[in-house]
């Protein structure tokens, strides 16, 4: 799943505009926030979670590991606790990878109404 970019760059995301960003529900993003010990969005009022991009970044990777890639969120915590940097890097190829397949599939699609 690519990251949905057509919400504009704030300060702060709410809970739902993050789950809408990632087609996840809400309460799956408070569960990986009580799995996870890197993802802590900051709470105003009565538990009102603000994420910032840092901590979008942190579902982007989640998400790839446990979503797209499958694994289990104790496999997905271990790994992001030994090799961060590459865990990072391999989420940011499988999104731009994802990004080109879109974009090819939209060329065929133009090329197939030409002809």
């Amino acid at each position: 799943m690519v990251l949905k970019k057509d919400i504009k760059v704030k300060l702060y995301y709410s809970i739902k505009e993050v789950a809408a960003m990632f087609d996840v529900k809400e309460s799956t993003l408070r569960f990986w926030e009580s799995e996870f010990p890197h993802l802590k969005p900051k709470t105003v009022g009565s538990n009102v979670r603000q994420y910032t991009e840092k901590d979008i970044e942190q579902i982007r990777v989640i998400y790839n590991l446990v979503k797209v890639r499958g694994f289990k969120i104790s496999a997905a915590r271990r790994m992001m606790s030994r090799n961060r940097s590459g865990v990072d890097k391999n989420a940011e190829i499988l999104e731009t990878l994802l990004s080109v397949r879109e974009e090819l599939k939209d060329i065929k699609r133009r090329i197939d109404s030409l002809v």
